[in-house]
């Protein structure tokens, strides 16, 4: 999940060294789209190549005077040698970017590469190849440690990159320098590679997206040199290998290739791998030393607030879902059922064959991209994944918005899935410390003055997700987005603890509120904010545009399960079964497990008010005839569960005092019954 770059130029008829450089610089800053949490960079010099890598924002690293001394290596050498330059914008998932070592590009035996992905068995395959030796906690080490022990054994490139191919699980769109071969390789298992090339002025540029060279084309300083050149794209499936000499590439399929009529330049003697270390002085991008839960923490916190249920267990429930007394505008009859059920209409679905003809209208006969899907890691949008590709027979570019509560483990089944089914895959990171900042300030801020209205502002981050898909379908020049909201998701109370009456104005889309409802929650979050000047902090134009982008924003897509139904034996069974889908060790359930942020909030609205999403979710459920209500008591009472693990993550990754938050959060009144507004 990160953004791969570099530059070849032959040593005949190349640029001049300042456009290489402007060059190399220009990818770097339009790659950390895909993640700045680290960067690096690697230079071929004549006889070794130099490695400068910083757990620093790719903005900070071009500062350094370490990348400035390698930029003069290497511009000053023979003239006549090859200048080969590759680079890595870094988002964090596998290793701490504190450890050096983590981050890229990565070192292994006689060999400098650097990878886009993860790679999801990397435990495993260390375990079933001893000989070779695990020394980082970076996935990508495995990877290029097997392309070397296959080169090793084969003494041909192509074979290397199909055996170790046939290894790994998970995306995997690579770059990599052997120390003893004069060639560039690249490959991809899920086409989210792509290279352009300039044979007459001796030059090769290659990144992670089509958009990325787009931009570097269009850049005046650029195109007069690179505007005439087509980019291309190693699909899945795809390599290409880039003599130094030629700055060509030779392109193949490396599951379906006569592998002799490649052959890999070697260079004659071994060249030595340096690696440069940081100076002290660059600004780190986080203080964050990973992911790890204490787990003494945690234990602390379960003594001190064991899952109690007496409050949830004394509340009035409907007695046909299983809403409580305590969801706002709620009233029951004299039967006992709630309004939600009785002013409930089914979902109403346009249908199989409506979907049919519109992927028939759309689908490339080409096999190149006809659509955008976004993907959150989560169970919807990866099924839906499935769908589109294995139903619909569509070839979409897949995209994530990265805000800095995508967890690893969706990230791990994001890859699973695009290494799979060979998806294109597009991240927009986020500028993630920012974005855990301002968090960290609306939590701090909220726990001052708890208003359960105010909850959905920790989630304000995640809202320009809607921008960069629209952005990415104009960018790509794609007819239409595939979104994957599941009907039975919506939840209400969560505007209707901010003084809105439920009100299902859009029946294709889940978050859709009226106009007078957007001016309605807009008065609310003024009056908080005034009530509570906290909220007043460097996060707040942030928040605005949040609330542009979620609620003023024009959103053009199709909703998959407006048309199919949502099934949740069928999803679930499916994403496992066929992609060894990961799950959550804290929660038997399947929902929300890739969103950082469930836990928190959940675990309030449990505590305060008594129910959760799970309580709306399968009431929903209930009215659509999908289980019963004695199933969904049983379910609610399992998955209501605190999840205090993902909790202390949440906590820890955002700067936030999890023993402080604990306490605050257990010390606010229960709200009371049938009377849960308080709207002065």
């Amino acid at each position: 999940m990160c953004g791969i770059f570099g530059v070849v130029a032959n040593g005949k008829n190349r640029p001049d060294a300042n456009f290489i450089k402007s060059a190399a610089v220009k990818l770097l800053r339009l790659s950390q789209t895909r993640g700045s949490e680290a960067a690096g960079m690697a230079a071929l010099l004549n006889s070794k190549i130099k490695v400068f890598k910083a757990a620093v924002s790719p903005k900070e690293f071009l500062k350094s005077p370490i990348l400035d001394q390698i930029f003069l290596e290497a511009f000053s050498e023979d003239k006549q040698q090859p200048i080969v330059l590759i680079g890595h914008s870094r988002m964090v998932t596998n290793g701490s970017q504190e450890n050096h070592f983590n981050n890229q590009p990565v070192i292994t035996s006689n060999m400098v590469g650097i990878h886009n992905g993860i790679v999801v068995n990397d435990k495993m395959l260390w375990e079933k190849y001893p000989d070779l030796k695990r020394k980082y906690d970076v996935d990508s080490e495995v990877l290029f440690a097997l392309l070397r022990k296959f080169y090793s054994d084969v003494k041909s490139v192509p074979e290397a990159i199909k055996n170790t191919y046939s290894e790994i699980e998970g995306q995997a769109s690579i770059a990599g320098l052997f120390s003893d071969l004069n060639c560039l390789m690249l490959a991809s298992n899920n086409g989210s590679l792509y290279y352009l090339e300039v044979p007459l002025n001796g030059i090769l540029l290659f990144a992670s997206e089509f958009g990325i060279l787009n931009k570097l084309k269009e850049d005046t300083y650029f195109s007069s040199l690179l505007a005439a050149s087509p980019i291309i794209q190693i699909k899945a499936g795809d390599a290409a290998l880039v003599n130094f000499e030629t700055a060509k590439a030779q392109h193949f399929n490396f599951n379906d290739f006569d592998f002799s009529k490649i052959i890999s330049p070697t260079n004659g003697s071994v060249r030595l791998i340096e690696d440069v270390f940081p100076k002290s002085d660059l600004k780190k991008t986080s203080n964050f030393q990973g992911l790890d839960v204490s787990t003494e923490e945690v234990k602390i916190a379960w003594g001190k607030y064991p899952y109690d249920t007496s409050f949830a267990d004394s509340l009035i429930r409907c007695t046909k879902c299983v809403l409580p007394e305590t969801m706002p505008y709620i009233s029951f009859d004299k039967d006992g059922v709630c309004s939600y059920c009785r002013n409930y209409k089914n979902i109403s679905l346009y249908g199989k064959d409506s979907l049919k003809e519109i992927a028939a209208s759309i689908r490339s006969s080409d096999g190149s991209p006809d659509c955008l899907v976004g993907l959150s890691g989560g169970r919807d949008s990866c099924y839906g994944l499935h769908y589109l590709i294995k139903e619909l027979g569509l070839n979409p570019v897949a995209y994530t918005f990265d805000w800095g509560m995508v967890t690893d483990l969706a990230r791990r089944n994001i890859s699973r899935m695009c290494g799979k089914l060979g998806v294109e895959h597009i991240l927009v990171s986020a500028h993630i410390p920012t974005k855990r900042k301002f968090i960290s300030q609306n939590v701090n801020a909220w726990l001052k003055r708890p208003r359960l209205g105010m909850i959905p502002l920790f989630m304000a981050g995640d809202k320009a997700y809607f921008y960069h898909a629209e952005r990415l379908k104009k960018e790509l020049k794609l007819p239409v987005i595939f979104l994957c909201e599941n009907m039975l998701e919506r939840t209400d109370f969560k505007s209707g603890f901010a003084g809105l009456a439920p009100k299902a104005i859009d029946e294709d889309r889940v978050y859709t509120l009226s106009l007078i409802n957007k001016l309605k929650i807009f008065w609310y979050y003024g009056k908080e904010y005034l009530l509570n000047p906290s909220y007043i902090n460097t996060s707040l134009i942030d928040t605005l545009s949040a609330f542009s982008h979620y609620y003023m924003m024009d959103k053009e897509y199709y909703n998959l399960f407006k048309f199919i139904p949502w099934i949740e034996d069928e999803v679930i069974s499916t994403l496992c079964n066929e992609y060894d889908w990961e799950l959550a060790n804290d929660t038997v359930s399947t929902w929300r497990i890739g969103d950082g942020t469930a836990s928190f909030y959940n675990y309030i609205y449990y505590k305060v008010a008594g129910f959760t999403e799970n309580d709306t979710f399968r009431s929903n459920q209930i009215r659509e005839g999908l289980i019963t209500r004695d199933e969904a008591l049983q379910r609610i009472a399992i998955e209501n569960k605190p999840r205090l693990e993902s909790m202390h993550w949440y906590c820890q990754t955002n700067g936030i005092d999890f023993r402080y938050a604990l306490e605050r959060i257990n010390q606010i009144p229960k709200l009371p019954r049938l009377s849960v507004l308080d709207l002065k």
